[in-house]
């Protein structure tokens, strides 16, 4: 189950700064046989300790870590939706991830020209945002036109629904609104998922900040997380204990990248499911609120056809009580149906018929 995040942001903001540092660290595309790389894309894994533990009391012969998605988007200019630099192109890649990064600048370089000529991250923001407003707003009218056309006749009244939806999200975008402000239930969704429009999709910021301003308290909106690109960069040319040392003396908890990576998944509402055995400690990605026989099936859709319970171990208990065995002795193993919510950090093993 994989999942694309989009990095956007106007030119020379650091962007493909930050990506490059993203795929310098990307995974062994080999171990993923089922995720189409493509240039632009990095395949990334999602930093979890909780595996490596499993693995250490498993004493599986394979770690396979979760993994996300990291979609490098051509550099965004004003206009872009009136096809101005690399508009098009852009705007057709970006509808295809689940979830968008923003990234800002918020550092000085004179070495480094600002397509604005002024370092101002919320004027930044605002360009952006409009641009994806503005293509979302011709989605919605070109469809409108077509609906309006479709009803001159016979029509299902699928159609009607449809209408009064597109309308109520073109106000909204009118307004400079996000489609993502609007409460939209089940049904509602599910009408307007094949337009695939931008401004549905989650988003969260990332303030581009200095190295200097990294260590500072600086005042971010809620959806947002400072990096320093350029020293995420420096980083990767590192070894493992080096990068650990730089961290430790400079009184930084993780990297950026790792702060990123967990950020992207959190925006996404994922959590993870653990297998772990002799052979392998693997974790699994799955929609929070999940039920037992859909995770079976992203491990294979036999497992979901064929369900037939879940055999579950809390992560905290499996750690504790060292391992399946210990956990089974000790009555932490439970037996779950197929009405069971999966819970993040779940440790399980499926039944099932072939």
């Amino acid at each position: 189950m994989s999942f694309q995040i989009g990095i956007v942001g106007l030119p020379n903001v650091g962007k493909s700064t930050l990506f490059n540092a993203l795929t310098k660290n990307q995974a062994d595309a080999q171990n993923y046989p089922f995720c189409t790389i493509d240039p632009n894309v990095g395949v990334v894994e999602v930093p979890d300790e909780r595996l490596h533990n499993l693995t250490k009391i498993s004493q599986s012969q394979k770690t396979i870590p979760t993994i996300i998605e990291f979609v490098d988007i051509a550099g965004l200019v004003k206009d872009a939706h009136k096809g101005e630099g690399l508009g098009n192109k852009f705007l057709s890649h970006i509808r295809e991830v689940d979830a968008i990064v923003e990234v800002v600048r918020n550092f000085s370089d004179p070495n480094i020209i600002h397509v604005a000529g002024k370092i101002d991250p919320e004027s930044d923001k605002e360009t952006v945002n409009l641009e994806l407003v503005f293509a979302d707003l011709e989605t919605i009218t070109k469809r409108l036109e077509k609906i309006s056309s479709q009803m001159k006749g016979p029509h299902d009244k699928t159609l009607d629904q449809e209408k009064i939806l597109l309308e109520k999200i073109k106000s909204v975008l009118e307004q400079g609104q996000w489609v993502n402000t609007l409460k939209l239930n089940e049904e509602e969704s599910k009408l307007i998922k094949s337009l695939n429009l931008l401004t549905a999709k989650p988003l969260f910021y990332v303030y581009n900040v200095s190295e200097e301003d990294l260590k500072k308290e600086i005042k971010l909106p809620a959806n947002a997380i400072k990096i320093c690109a350029k020293l995420e960069a420096e980083l990767t040319e590192l070894s493992d204990e080096e990068m650990r040392n730089y961290l430790k003396d400079s009184g930084i908890t993780e990297t950026g990248l790792d702060k990123l990576i967990k950020t992207s998944y959190q925006i996404l509402n994922l959590i993870t499911f653990f297998t772990s055995g002799p052979k392998e400690s693997r974790a699994w990605t799955v929609t929070r609120g999940t039920k037992a026989p859909q995770a079976a099936g992203v491990i294979h859709s036999d497992f979901e056809h064929g369900f037939i319970r879940a055999e579950v171990i809390a992560y905290d208990d499996f750690i504790h009580f060292n391992g399946e065995l210990g956990a089974r002795q000790a009555g932490k193993l439970r037996l779950e149906g197929k009405d069971y919510v999966v819970q993040d950090g779940d440790v399980m093993h499926f039944r099932f018929n072939v």
